[in-house]
């Protein structure tokens, strides 16, 4: 029979991953999406993978327990990814009431209405290497203690303590991926590995002289989103529910990132990149370092791809968005 599967947060970097590779093992994909004023470009990065059309949308909120229970009641899905969050942690400062009853009790939510109305399926919950945030440990796994940083930390740890609570409680098969950073062509242009790769992809064009970031020095564990959407899959297909981290285990400054995409657009960063205080976090986390051996054992998973491949990619998508839209 085929598989049914239900996605929040369908239309973001990881929905639309996760989208792609389900139907291509041929499951029936149902997705949420919030109801947004900007209704014509919600889709684009299912339009980007070519996926768009293929894919059952529903109207829907994770503030909304009655849609929810709605929706599960319409779909019967067998497996649930709760992907949907406010998720931009610089944002979370500014709109901390929402983070929470998004990230937080949106998660709650749809364990709650998978506990009243789909208890037999599978449930996925995106935790965040963000909850480690001030590291009490040099690599994190999964027994490494947590630390948020940020409202959006505090509201993911709410919505990963609440899987296992949920798990543990009334015997659902729920798994939480404590994800550390992931990127692609279809990251947010608020997000600075974006930010990075279309700033100098401008700069290449003539389009800009300089681009403005924040800490240079933070480090993150950056993978590809790809690599990682075929995690929160392989949880999903163990018997035993569980957490796992997902990491590739090598992590790099926001400095030396730049370093790599400026110098494979043949740039020097220096001659561009000038720091702006107004990109600082009011508490930053200085170093994420992940270790997925449990994943590894477990999972059988891996990142197969590199950050040198990672950042190639993201630059060359961003070429051509703006060669397309500059008709350059």
């Amino acid at each position: 029979m085929t598989k049914r599967a239900l996605i929040t947060g369908l239309t973001g970097q990881d929905g639309a991953y996760l989208a792609q590779l389900l139907l291509s093992k041929g499951y029936e994909v149902h997705g949420i999406v919030r109801r947004s004023a900007s209704a014509d470009v919600v889709d684009a990065r299912l339009r980007w993978l070519g996926i768009d059309g293929q894919i059952q949308v529903h109207d829907g909120n994770l503030t909304d327990l009655s849609c929810l229970i709605r929706i599960l009641r319409d779909v019967k899905p067998d497996e649930i990814y709760n992907l949907g969050a406010q998720s931009f942690v610089k944002s979370s400062w500014q709109q901390p009431l929402l983070t929470g009853s998004v990230t937080a009790m949106g998660a709650h939510n749809m364990l709650e209405a998978v506990r009243l109305e789909a208890p037999e399926a599978r449930f996925y919950q995106a935790s965040s290497s963000e909850m480690y945030g001030l590291i009490q440990e040099s690599v994190q796994s999964e027994t490494t203690p947590f630390y948020p940083r940020s409202p959006y930390a505090v509201a993911k740890l709410y919505g990963h303590w609440m899987t296992v609570n949920y798990r543990e409680s009334f015997g659902l098969h729920a798994s939480s991926g404590i994800l550390f950073n992931h990127e692609s062509p279809l990251r947010g242009i608020e997000f600075v590995t974006r930010k990075i790769t279309d700033g100098v992809a401008r700069i290449k064009l003539g389009l800009q002289e300089k681009l403005a970031l924040g800490n240079l020095d933070a480090t993150r564990d950056w993978g590809h989103a790809r690599d990682y959407v075929r995690a929160m899959w392989l949880m999903l297909q163990q018997e035993k529910a569980d957490d796992y981290v997902i990491a590739t285990g090598r992590t790099t400054s926001v400095r030396d990132f730049c370093v790599l995409a400026f110098s494979q657009a043949g740039l020097t960063m220096e001659d561009h990149v000038v720091v702006d205080p107004r990109f600082m976090r009011p508490a930053e986390v200085d170093v994420l370092l992940g270790d997925a051996s449990k994943a590894k054992a477990k999972l059988g998973w891996e990142a197969e791809c590199t950050l040198e491949q990672l950042v190639s990619e993201m630059l060359e998508a961003d070429l051509e968005r703006i060669k397309q839209r500059e008709k350059l």
